[in-house]
């Protein structure tokens, strides 16, 4: 990491207040009967959620740089997620919506006012981009936990940002050719931040392979829910098969069939699935189950990042050594090229973005849905504890599947190439799709 890395106050400001506009976005709509939710494991009581938000910018940014003095009595009791087991937090006695609210406002108030009297020195940089980062994971959880809950679709600041005609670009079919080779698998130490689980990049050796241009569609999901592959049990690995025998699914979780058309569940709605967009919800089982009925499989997290970051060399076999930030290359410009930051509150058609395609014509590799990978969430070798985030990561390894580039609610400042995301196999929740890989 680029231990001299630094942001001007203004930019981090302009981060604070836009990640805290797209918070309340998510929360002020909801009447106080919306706020107190049942108890799921998939969601977070919303005020709890808000509050744990705001707690953590104070412990990471202001007690650790100023060590000032709790905001609020007792607040870790309340709000530090590995303190309060999850399901105690139906339990607690939170402050309600008007004082959760004032808490939130006091510290981000707290936090513009340090960064209004001296530009920031790299640990500052830092710890404000963990804070702002993840407020930006909550602000996507909080978009799938009103998914889940069935609550209206939420104004979102950029919503529909986006140009519409750019989503509906129809389907784009067949493989890329990925050449194999040394692969520099993980994050760069020059990379301007990361997050502990990209800690560092390290030699492994890929064979070439093929993957397809673009994520398993609706229609394709379709082909295998219409062949019966949820009540045969030879698609199905042990794991998928325990699951699915609790859930008793038939198709992913938000569809069901009005006559012959299937429907698609959209926050609060019900629509016609679009054929050329993205199956979403579906978890690492379902995607499991989809490649064993195709004949394909999924990428391994390695012959993911392989395809997203690398060049071939001279346009012959074997790849270049040099990793791109992102599928098309190392700048951020991501509004023609990525479908992110709910520019269009929902998923566009697989074919879209053109712009954003890798150097083999895969498309978005980033943005519209996570694409889960086949590789468990372990650590890097050397992995060590040195951020002072230090349950970001290890209490989670070995439990969970990685996913990688981003959905179309995750934030743009956030996601590169290298960014691991990880849930359990059996979460649908999230805004999650797959790509396969021939085998």
């Amino acid at each position: 990491m680029n231990t001299d890395f630094t942001l001007p106050a203004s930019i981090l400001i302009n981060h604070l207040k836009d990640a805290r506009r797209k918070t309340l976005a998510l929360i002020s709509d909801l009447v106080d009967a919306q706020l107190n939710v049942p108890l799921l494991e998939i969601v977070n009581p919303p005020l709890w959620e808000i509050g744990h938000i705001a707690f953590f910018y104070e412990v990471f940014v202001l007690h650790e740089l100023e060590n000032a003095k709790p905001i609020i009595a007792g607040a870790g009791d309340l709000y530090n997620s590995f303190e309060v087991d999850h399901d105690d937090r139906w339990a607690l006695k939170l402050p309600d919506r008007i004082a959760s609210f004032e808490y939130m406002e006091t510290v981000l108030n707290r936090l513009i006012d340090r960064l209004g009297s001296r530009e920031p020195d790299a640990k500052e940089t830092y710890l404000y981009l963990l804070g702002i980062f993840h407020e930006d994971m909550h602000i996507e959880a909080l978009t799938y936990t009103r998914q889940t809950l069935g609550y209206g679709m939420p104004n979102l600041p950029n919503a529909n940002s986006l140009n519409n005609n750019e989503a509906n670009a129809g389907s784009l079919p067949g493989d890329a050719e990925i050449p194999g080779g040394t692969f520099m698998f993980g994050a760069a130490r020059d990379y301007d931040f990361v997050f502990d689980n990209e800690k560092w990049e390290h030699e492994v050796e890929i064979k070439p392979f093929r993957i397809a241009r673009a994520p398993v569609t609706n229609a394709e999901f379709a082909g295998f829910v219409n062949a019966g592959g949820y009540e045969d049990s030879k698609y199905w690995s042990y794991g998928g098969g325990v699951w699915l025998s609790k859930s008793k699914a038939k198709h992913p979780v938000y569809w069901k069939l009005d006559g012959n058309q299937w429907l698609q569940k959209k926050f609060d709605a019900y629509i016609p699935i679009k054929n050329d967009e993205p199956v979403i919800h579906v978890n690492w089982y379902e995607a499991e189950a989809y490649c064993n009925w195709a004949g394909r499989r999924l990428p391994t997290e390695a012959e993911w990042e392989l395809a997203a970051s690398v060049a071939p060399v001279n346009n012959e076999s074997g790849i270049n050594a040099r990793k791109r930030l992102f599928p098309w290359g190392d700048e951020a410009d991501f509004a023609e090229r990525a479908n992110l930051d709910a520019g269009l509150m929902g998923c566009a058609d697989v074919g879209a973005f053109q712009s954003g395609d890798n150097a083999f014509g895969c498309r978005q590799m980033i943005g519209n849905v996570w694409e889960w990978t086949s590789a468990p969430f372990y650590p890097f070798p050397g992995f060590i504890i040195d951020s002072p985030y230090k349950e970001y990561s290890a209490p989670w390894f070995g439990y969970r599947k990685t996913l990688r580039g981003g959905s179309w609610a995750t934030s743009s400042r956030m996601i590169r190439n290298t960014y691991r995301n990880f849930f359990l196999p059996y979460r649908s929740d999230i805004f999650a799709g797959f790509r396969t890989c021939a085998k």
